[in-house]
């Protein structure tokens, strides 16, 4: 798509001036982003408001690469990530460009742990594997150890390639795409609708209202609607290692080198072939220490990351990824956490009703379901339901806001 593609319609709006619009989308990550394009695609007069520049690097949707992979340990995602792969694959049709690399998927860890059994379980297809053997006997494993490869669902996401081009197919369908915009307020319409106010001073009427701002969140909706929800913003990291020398060709996706996952050890570690940088292979582990979005230190919580991944490394890979000075690069991320780590898909309620509609607390592993789960948002503020859901086999009661209600683990011991 022409870079030309990119540039939004103008929104002429002045301080009190107002706007109509059907839908109203905050916040232009990969899930706000894909559900303006669904909203826009299904005809809908759509504006799509970012606080900060369009493609920051502040939230969770921002750098080079996110894994999708359909080895879920909870069932329940599994036809949501087959859903976003034909979406994705339809994305890519429409724009003229790629951003998911294919790869096979390694799941493993100790052969007793419940996750890893069930996410092979749930991928279907999946074969286990002598690691000695494949990919130049790159990754090791220890004894009692279990590996299996999922050769179709895998691959690797180009990530803010992946939100600019959502941004622009948006554009195309006629949404209107305003960056630098804060929203501090979202009001019942005097007539109906929703009024949503920005620091500037601009006023926008909508028809409906979809709030998708990431770690900002629990901020915002606490203090439109007082509605608490457990969602925790943690710090994380995406570190990139140096591939040692004459290992370079062996861990890259055209050699067939796959994205990978070990259970063993918390937290889980993590991986993709090296892709978007040549020489280099992302290797990092989940979670990080709480943060303010608004106040990070954007280094907490980095010693004791880099270190256990340099470990990971040194046991798992030591002849093929150089471990000791550390990583080349660390990008640094939040990820949205629920209790249970599951996402909130659901219409806000209270005195809002089924005007506004929340998309939050997609717990890091939400980047691969944007299309889904944007199409998700869009036809529940469209159409009061999201008919694609239940086509495709999407159970969305697992994921409402009143789960959490007297009940601080939400889906908690419920999780497969």
């Amino acid at each position: 798509m022409a870079a030309a593609a990119l540039a939004p319609p103008q929104v002429t709006a002045s301080a009190g001036h107002h706007l109509d619009f059907d839908v109203i989308v905050v916040g232009a990550g990969i899930i706000g982003s894909c559900a303006a394009h669904a909203a826009a695609s299904r005809g809908a007069r759509t504006l799509l408001l970012e606080r900060f520049d369009l493609l920051h690097g502040r939230g969770s949707s921002h750098g080079d690469s996110r894994i999708i992979r359909d080895a879920y340990a909870k069932a329940r995602y599994v036809p949501m990530v087959h859903l976003a792969r034909r979406l994705w694959a339809d994305a890519e049709a429409e724009s003229g460009y790629r951003v998911l690399t294919p790869a096979p998927h390694l799941s493993f860890g100790p052969r007793s742990n419940a996750s890893l059994l069930a996410a092979l379980e749930n991928a279907g297809g999946a074969e286990e594997v002598d690691l000695s053997m494949r990919w130049g006997g790159a990754i090791r494993v220890p004894d009692g150890y279990l590996a299996s490869v999922s050769e179709r669902g895998g691959g690797v996401l180009s990530a803010t390639k992946a939100v600019a081009m959502f941004q622009a197919l948006a554009v195309k369908k006629g949404a209107a795409v305003r960056d630098n915009a804060e929203v501090v307020a979202i009001e019942k319409g005097p007539g109906g609708g929703v009024v949503v106010r920005t620091s500037a001073g601009e006023v926008f009427h909508g028809a409906k209202c979809v709030v998708t701002v990431g770690p900002w969140a629990s901020k915002l909706l606490r203090s439109i609607a007082g509605v608490e929800i457990p969602i925790q913003p943690l710090h994380t990291l995406s570190l990139y290692w140096r591939v040692k020398p004459g290992r370079e060709r062996d861990l890259t996706a055209e050699a067939g080198f796959p994205t990978f996952s070990c259970c063993g050890g918390e937290p889980p570690v993590y991986g993709t072939p090296s892709l978007e940088l040549p020489g280099l292979i992302k290797i990092s582990c989940d979670g990080g220490p709480p943060c303010d979005p608004d106040s990070r230190d954007w280094v907490a919580g980095d010693k004791e990351i880099t270190e256990r991944v340099a470990r990971w490394i040194e046991e798992a890979m030591p002849g093929h990824v150089e471990a000791a000075g550390g990583p080349v690069i660390r990008q640094s991320c939040i990820c949205s956490m629920t209790p249970d780590a599951d996402f909130v898909i659901d219409f806000l309620g209270g005195e809002f009703g089924e005007d506004v509609v929340v998309g939050a607390g997609f717990s890091g592993h939400g980047f691969k379901m944007g299309p889904a789960v944007g199409t998700f948002l869009a036809e529940m503020a469209i159409d009061g339901k999201a008919n694609t859901a239940a086509e495709a086999g999407v159970e969305l009661g697992h994921y409402k806001i009143n789960r959490f209600d007297g009940n601080p683990m939400g889906n908690g011991a419920n999780n497969h």
